[in-house]
């Protein structure tokens, strides 16, 4: 079983790290035996956050006996002190503990620091300080932001998307995260489930030793898939190469990494999927994306108001009207 080391933590787990966004939208016992399963099965790194719904009280029902013996990650998107400490307190009390491993600021649209008039960072050194935390993370879509924060020195980890997708800008991230003694934290590995091979992203990560990737799990199959992993790692052959090489191309150029920034809304579009469709239409069975409740839902591209929200929040500076309407035109030819 490969192991991962989050830099200066030294924390050390299985380099199989399950992402708790996707229980969310699944009951509380099924969630729980996911994560009972991931546990024995080796897994001992469990990342979850605030926004995530019922998914920290899932966690927290499922793992608490073993609470000793697992790494517990959450995350606050609150901009005040006083947002900051009722999050703390919140995730703590659902995930019926008395202190997080590692504590990450959600996304932040700028890198807090002591001294900046927030308060925020001072948050995290107090909650440190009285043991409640014991390691200070933040998570990021914006890689200068992220590099800002590697470099401050002030984050023992850093949270940032990372697949076979990746730009070389994104691979020195990586590298510089190792360089600084930052634990680097891989999300979004399947890029939003645009990556349909597992294997060939669990390949490319496996190549850089210092990445722990947190693979959203909301199935029984795809824990297997990713525990297959462990005792027989997918080897980064000629095959992989060409399968990546196919995917980056297809894939180059302005696409959605569903990454849901952009919501809510005004008009109920759900802007993660119907951007991305026409890419899931050619990656993933079609016929789930065209029945008429689907068919409902990427018409309201034409109720777009213009509100700007969703090009204002986007961390990827996507023109998100523009790509709804071009994924809506695509679309139209599949119903034909």
């Amino acid at each position: 079983m490969t192991t991962v080391t989050l830099g200066r933590t030294g924390i050390t787990v299985n380099k199989n790290g399950f992402g708790c966004l996707p229980i969310q939208r699944i009951g509380k016992e099924e969630a729980a035996f996911l994560l009972r399963k991931a546990y024995r099965n080796g897994i001992r790194f469990f990342d979850t956050a605030r926004v995530y719904t019922d998914s920290e009280e899932k966690v927290g029902y499922a793992l608490k006996d073993v609470r000793s013996e697992i790494i517990l990650a959450s995350k606050t998107p609150s901009k005040t002190p006083e947002g900051f400490w009722k999050d703390l307190e919140t995730s703590l009390s659902l995930l019926q503990t008395d202190y997080l491993d590692i504590f990450q600021f959600h996304n932040p649209h700028f890198c807090p620091k002591p001294g900046d008039g927030t308060g925020l960072y001072e948050c995290m050194a107090e909650a440190k300080k009285q043991g409640k935390i014991r390691f200070i993370g933040i998570t990021n879509h914006r890689l200068p932001l992220a590099i800002e924060a590697v470099e401050s020195g002030l984050y023992d980890t850093l949270q940032f998307p990372f697949s076979y997708l990746a730009s070389e800008k994104d691979k020195q991230l990586v590298n510089l995260c190792r360089e600084k003694n930052v634990g680097f934290i891989c999300m979004k590995g399947l890029s939003g489930g645009l990556i349909t091979r597992s294997d060939a992203a669990y390949a490319f990560l496996n190549e850089f030793d210092n990445a722990l990737p947190i693979w959203g799990i909301q199935r029984e199959s795809e824990l297997d898939e990713f525990l297959s992993y462990q005792e027989n790692p997918p080897v980064m052959d000629e095959e992989m190469t060409a399968l990546i090489a196919h995917d980056k191309q297809e894939l180059a150029g302005e696409f959605c990494r569903g990454c849901g920034y952009c919501l809510p809304c005004a008009a109920g579009i759900d802007i993660p999927t119907a951007a991305r469709m026409s890419l899931l239409l050619r990656r993933s069975p079609s016929a789930a994306h065209l029945t008429p409740q689907a068919q409902e839902k990427m018409f309201r591209i034409e109720n777009c108001v213009h509100c700007g929200h969703c090009t204002s929040h986007c961390p990827y500076g996507l023109d998100t009207p523009s790509l709804l309407l071009r994924n809506l035109a695509d679309y139209k030819t599949f119903l034909k």
